[in-house]
């Protein structure tokens, strides 16, 4: 197999290992000349995130909760097809793969702290209100007589 451009980082010091990705090729779809016709140039890459050893467990459980809608199989697979080269739609596919999991397996967010409001805003929010409910009031027409 030719050396692709290095390592695909997930995150830190995590990168998708080499073995461990299954390239499929078959003919794009689209415009093209006679070239096209016989040239495998659509990349899949499939990733087995279920049995994968190169991710830590906490990220590989975080990682299949989040994509559960997208794996088959516990298998990921993303596809490229935008570049008229294979190589290029391999990189594509590759980078594509590794910023996937690495929204997938980033931590949680913090828990939202809650504030309270401040006393003097909120009695401004009531006095405004007041003050709209009254100038509303002074506008029907009961009282002109």
């Amino acid at each position: 197999m030719d050396p692709m451009s290095g390592p695909y980082v997930v995150r830190g010091s995590v990168s998708l290992p080499e073995a461990e990705l299954v390239w499929r090729f078959s003919r794009s779809s689209g415009p093209g000349g006679q070239h096209v016709n016989t040239s495998d140039s659509q990349v899949e890459l499939r990733f087995d995130l279920a049995k994968t050893e190169a991710l830590p467990q906490v990220w590989k459980e975080r990682a299949l909760q989040r994509l559960a809608g997208r794996l088959v199989d516990g298998v990921i697979s993303v596809r490229a097809s935008e570049h008229r080269s294979q190589w290029r739609n391999r990189e594509a596919a590759a980078v594509r793969l590794a910023a996937l999991l690495a929204e997938a397996t980033a931590p949680p967010p913090r828990p939202r702290k809650p504030t309270r409001i401040p006393r003097g805003i909120n009695e401004r929010r009531l006095r405004e209100k007041k003050q709209r409910s009254e100038t509303k009031r002074g506008r029907s027409g009961r009282n002109w007589t």
